[in-house]
């Protein structure tokens, strides 16, 4: 007998996500009636069809909507489900999830959103409840709530009006990701409300990010882009797929050097797939350029998205911007190589070529681009360090990225104006 998920798009019941009693084996299939009104796929390695899907791009797509690594551990540890269970984990959480994607067992329709379904949190509330998500990762089984991000490290969905943190259950919309600090790692709130701010002054489309503080505990605060506001004020929810689960490719063989996808990937399904091909592969092309720069090696293609504003998808707004050079105990090795190195310490112009193609025209517009984004960087960053200093209280986070970013900026000036050819 199988067990039986609806998943639902935009409060529409798209489909059926089936797993067979004691198998870890994932399937789906979409409803007829779905199938009939022509309303869009769930996702590119899902395109609409009848008969049913298994394997890998089923895995890739649901298990994609679930953290990763250590907090995915804990996660099946608290609720008492192996971590490979992709199916169980999606129906103890999967009620709110990236995008307009929700899962609910077959047969309980969502219910109707409820304002009383949003709860205020007050200063005692939320250092509750930030306690909390130390021991109970995505707040789960937590009174109602049933929620699932993606991602390496603690975080919760909340809504914000009117300056006020709230949790919300049942159908109510999130607003915000709350991410509170990474304990074993310096000042990451810092880190990354420095990169966010820093990638939105040089040109890239970033979501609105703040910090708090809860009893002296800093938590990064982050508009959530797969989020519109309609004519009424009502808060909707807009459509997004990772590159991985775009590509059928399971989280965990993110990073290209264990087979997941690479920038010509990436780029490749930007090409293919979006509805602005040639500027989404340029503010690709940029955002991989500007991760160098701030020495962000986990770049991989879960840290790109697609975002349906329309039937056909476009690049989405950067998030999960953060200096990992800065850290020794993690890997120096980019995520996704630049030509065919992983070490972005031995990056020369050649290097960078290979990701563009083979003319002249492409070679001048890429090293316009790797120099005016690094002029960029490097005329914004000190202006940022002071500011963030005044808003947020000095941290040596500051001084620690801007020297990464003022060495390699002026590393590819160099290398531009000198060594072209090498």
């Amino acid at each position: 007998m199988n067990r039986i998920l609806d998943v639902y798009l935009h409060g529409i019941c798209a489909g059926q996500l089936f797993s067979p009693r004691g198998s870890a084996e994932l399937l789906f299939s979409y409803d007829a009636g779905y199938l009939e009104a022509d309303r869009p796929s769930l996702s590119i390695s899902l395109p609409l069809g009848k008969g049913t899907y298994e394997g890998n791009a089923v895995k890739a797509f649901f298990s994609g909507f679930l953290p990763d690594d250590i907090v995915r551990h804990r996660l099946a540890g608290y609720l008492g489900i192996s971590e490979g269970n992709v199916f169980a984990l999606l129906e103890a959480v999967g009620g709110e999830c990236a995008g307009a994607v929700s899962l609910y067992p077959s047969g309980a329709r969502p219910p109707e959103e409820n304002e009383g379904d949003v709860e205020i949190l007050d200063e005692r509330k939320l250092s509750e409840i930030l306690r909390l998500l130390e021991q109970r990762p995505l707040l789960a089984d937590y009174d109602g709530l049933r929620m699932s991000l993606a991602g390496a490290q603690d975080k919760i969905a909340v809504s914000v009006k009117d300056g006020k943190i709230a949790l919300v259950r049942g159908t109510v919309p999130t607003t915000h990701i709350l991410k509170p600090a990474v304990g074993d790692l310096k000042d990451t709130v810092q880190n990354e409300l420095f990169c966010m701010r820093l990638a939105h002054l040089v040109g890239i489309e970033t979501p609105e990010v703040g910090a708090g503080w809860s009893d002296d505990v800093p938590y990064l605060l982050v508009e959530r882009y797969d989020r519109v506001t309609d004519k009424e004020g009502l808060t909707k929810r807009l459509h997004q797929e990772d590159f991985c689960q775009a590509l059928g490719i399971a989280p965990d063989i993110r990073y290209e050097r264990e087979g997941g996808p690479g920038i010509s990937s990436c780029m490749e399904l930007l090409r293919g797939h979006s509805l602005r091909p040639a500027a989404d592969q340029l503010d690709f092309l940029k955002k991989v350029i500007f991760n160098y720069l701030i020495g962000n090696a986990d770049a991989h293609a879960k840290n790109f998205s697609l975002l349906y504003r329309a039937r056909k998808p476009e690049l989405a707004p950067s998030y999960d911007l953060l200096n990992t050079a800065v850290y020794s105990r993690l890997s120096r090795k980019m995520a996704m190589k630049i030509g065919k190195r992983y070490d972005p310490e031995r990056i020369f112009p050649r290097d960078w070529r290979r990701l563009v193609p083979d003319t002249a025209v492409a070679r001048k517009n890429l090293e316009e681009l790797l120099l005016t984004t690094a002029r960029s960087c490097l005329e914004n960053a000190p202006a940022l360090r002071s500011s963030l200093e005044k808003e947020v209280g000095k941290s040596p986070i500051f001084a620690d990225i801007c020297s990464i970013i003022e060495r390699r900026a002026k590393l590819v000036e160099k290398q531009i104006k000198n060594n072209p050819d090498r």
